[in-house]
């Protein structure tokens, strides 16, 4: 066992991947209305934009999601506990799971066998709560991969269009806030994953959920709006800058010597994904310590920002953009410097200074042993989960378990073992 204590599947739980589900059709039916809109108006590059940004979010997400089932289906203790799963993951029914992949129905495939289990263990009170919790520990992940894929590209299409056209209706400004909020919302989503597999004690609250949630939205926000400005002015660039930076941090993950995945093709696929992310927003993804990494990243994502707004106050069109560009050039990195402040006094009020690895085989220990430093003020608030117990973790995420290890960690630990959610692996078939 690596972790001795897990959250619960509680009521909330349930009630959360049902929104989840909602909130994946609206997604998709407002995608979809986006790129319709553009072809109505007879606007074909950007109806093709919109629909490369759908298609390649959804590729990335379903590559992810097989994977996934193609690691857990070989482990020794693994057993479907719903009946679509045992149908999907034995037999003929893998032929099916494939084909849901490729028609791009996988994380909708999750999302229904994560609330027929979720009813079983929440109504009918059978058992099957820890596998429940991993199910939402993989949604958790995948929806974060399709937030940065998909809404990050999207609403930075959004801005550039209001820019280059110097106007916007109400509907277009609501839009752009709601998908701002929604990315900042789904990155406190993921993170309040890697707080589940945290003693009790170090539980998200109330407080600690909004500071975190407002510094995101500070700094993803400026990003953003610094990319879309830049491309107005120079949109046969974009794709250099994008391009350049995407390799240096890729390589810069390579270097992190992740361990994400349980093969090499899926940590190479990840470490790509993972320099997508960095693109827009900092998270951490290798063990040891990582102020110097957080350094290291925030001063050139700021500069880079800055270059990129500053490029655009020299090219602009100063008789259009007269209205809005001084507080534009003023507000952006006014905006990142306070989401740097913020999270620095996230990290010293309410971050957990490091992860203290837990017994093995199930052993259960004080939380004052599990965890060293500040605990989190308001941790009796934890609005997600119901209190951790102690029980057998065959079936914790080892992918979000090794996630959190690094997030939480301040001194290296030693590496985990080559296997898939903290259990041996049969052969690859």
């Amino acid at each position: 066992m690596e972790c001795s204590q897990f959250s619960k599947y509680s009521w909330l739980d349930f009630f959360f991947t049902l929104l989840g589900v909602c909130t994946f059709l609206f997604d998709l039916g407002s995608d979809v209305w986006v790129a319709v809109d553009f072809f109505s108006r007879g606007d074909y590059f950007w109806c093709g934009t919109v629909v490369g940004f759908i298609a390649v979010s959804s590729a990335v997400v379903q590559m992810f999601s097989w994977l996934w089932y193609r690691y857990d289906r070989q482990l020794e203790d693994f057993r479907a506990l719903t009946l679509t799963e045992d149908f999907l993951l034995r037999g003929r029914g893998r032929c099916c799971l494939n084909l849901l992949h490729i028609f791009q129905l996988g994380l909708f495939m999750r999302y229904i066998t994560a609330i027929e289990l979720g009813f079983q263990v929440w109504w009918k009170r059978k058992q099957g709560s820890e596998y429940a919790v991993y199910k939402t520990h993989d949604l958790s992940m995948l929806r974060l991969f399709e937030t940065f894929f998909e809404s990050t590209p999207q609403l930075t299409l959004m801005l550039y269009i209001i820019i280059r056209n110097n106007q916007a209706s109400v509907v277009q400004w609501i839009s752009v806030a709601a998908s701002t909020i929604s990315i900042a919302w789904m990155v406190l989503d993921y993170h309040r994953s890697l707080r589940s597999f945290l003693p009790e004690k170090a539980k998200m609250g109330y407080s600690s959920s909004v500071v975190y949630f407002l510094w995101n939205l500070l700094l993803i926000a400026p990003r953003v709006a610094a990319v879309a400005v830049f491309t107005s002015v120079f949109p046969q660039y974009l794709v250099l800058h994008f391009l350049a930076l995407w390799l240096a941090l890729f390589v810069w993950a390579w270097l992190q010597n992740t361990q994400f995945m349980d093969n090499a093709p899926g940590e190479w696929l990840y470490r790509a994904a993972v320099a997508f992310i960095w693109y827009f927003s900092w998270f951490n993804v290798a063990d040891g310590k990582t102020r110097g990494r957080n350094v290291i990243y925030h001063s050139f994502m700021f500069v880079d920002s800055a270059i990129l707004v500053a490029t655009w106050g020299y090219y602009r069109d100063c008789v259009l953009t007269e209205a809005y560009a001084g507080t534009l050039v003023s507000v952006l990195p006014s905006a990142y410097l306070l989401g740097l402040l913020i999270k620095a006094f996230y990290y010293w009020f309410f971050h957990p200074r490091r992860w203290d690895l837990l017994p093995q085989s199930g052993q259960d220990v004080p939380d004052t042993q599990a965890l060293s430093g500040k605990d989190d003020p308001d941790s009796h608030g934890d609005f997600r989960s119901m209190p951790v117990t102690p029980a057998p973790s065959h079936l914790q995420n080892r992918r979000m378990l090794n996630l959190a290890k690094n997030f939480y960690s301040a001194e290296p630990h030693p590496p985990y073992p080559s296997s898939a959610n903290g259990t041996q692996q049969n052969p690859v078939i």
